[in-house]
């Protein structure tokens, strides 16, 4: 059959056919965000919505009433208690990062945290963003009490709502929720809403607060122990945001002199700054603290800083004696 050439144009489409079909497209797609749980999506360069979530209310501390329990650390009976704070135990309500370069032990000491504190009656939780079933298996043949913990493996909801998921699976409330890693799991929430960067991060800070607060449904002030990652060089990856809403960074570092590895708040609002507390990974079952070694460093930090303080008082007296920067302050007021 030869083709034949039509003998008829169509009609273009008119520009208010178009904007129907781009509306209904547009509808459709977010009518299927909300049945899954996500936020719309960002139409340009929308300005912030003008709302607040609650009245607007200024605190007077004195005004405040918090249970004597919310101020009782929970503690896991070994030295490491005196590292977070000078009262022992991890304090309740907080959020720290721990820090580390790769291979160092970071997965298994904040594991073995979280695990004796479950034998201490604690409830806890662990977010797995970066390992498996399997993965976690060999973990727990060298150290059976982790086998005692709740785990939540988030790669095995791919096809999920990760917020959905994260949620759930924190509202039974927990005393300690640890989370591998903090990234990971921003990035799972960054792809799942399709959010920018420092939008999943405001979410997951938010959560934690929240959490913090007891906003769960056992009213429990949740802390959360985020792994963090660093760069190559040993730097911190996070937005000042983040830091902020930390009320301790746990970096976790090898010793070169000693070949050792030990740990040390570069900030802790609840106790210590610059104390190392060395630990080892070479047995099985659990990991050890050199106790001796952390009142060792103290009692040398202690004995130094006291030297420095009679070193000034000598200088101070000295100088008072020869009259030594009199002469120029007079001269000042000539």
């Amino acid at each position: 059959m030869a083709y034949t050439e039509p003998t008829g144009t169509r009609k273009p489409m008119s520009d208010e056919a178009k904007a129907r079909i781009a509306e209904a497209v547009r509808a459709s797609a977010a009518k299927k965000r909300m049945e899954q749980g996500l936020p719309p999506l960002s139409q340009g360069n929308v300005p912030a919505p003008d709302y607040m979530e609650k009245p607007l209310e200024l605190v007077r501390m004195k005004n405040q009433e918090f249970p004597d329990d919310l101020f009782v650390p929970m503690a896991t009976g070994k030295p490491v208690d005196l590292l977070f704070t000078n009262d022992g135990g991890l304090p309740k309500a907080c959020n720290f990062m721990l820090i580390g370069d790769p291979g160092v032990g970071k997965s298994t000491v904040s594991l073995d945290i979280l695990s004796d504190l479950a034998l201490k009656g604690f409830k806890v939780l662990f977010i797995s963003a970066e390992m498996t079933r399997i993965d976690l298996y060999g973990y727990v043949k060298r150290f059976p009490k982790f086998g005692e913990v709740d785990i939540l493996f988030i790669g095995e909801y791919c096809d999920s709502n990760p917020k959905t998921v994260i949620e759930q699976a924190l509202s039974p409330g927990y005393d300690i929720v640890l989370i591998d890693s903090f990234a990971e799991v921003q990035e799972d929430i960054k792809e799942a809403l399709k959010l920018t960067s420092t939008g999943s991060e405001k979410w997951l800070i938010d959560l934690m607060i929240s959490h913090n607060l007891g906003n769960n449904t056992v009213k429990k002030n949740t802390t959360f122990i985020a792994i963090q990652q660093v760069t190559k060089g040993g730097v911190f990856v996070g937005s000042n945001k983040l830091k902020h809403n930390t009320t301790g960074m746990l970096e976790l570092r090898l010793d070169q002199e000693s070949g050792s590895s030990y740990m040390v708040f570069a900030k802790n609002r609840r106790g210590s700054v610059g104390k190392r507390m060395f630990y080892s990974l070479s047995a099985s079952g659990d990991v050890e603290y050199d106790l001796k070694r952390f009142s060792n460093d103290e009692d040398a930090r202690v004995a130094l800083n006291h030297e420095r303080t009679l070193l000034d008082h000598e200088e101070g007296a000295f100088d008072e004696l020869f009259q030594i920067g009199t002469e120029n302050h007079e001269n000042d007021g000539l």
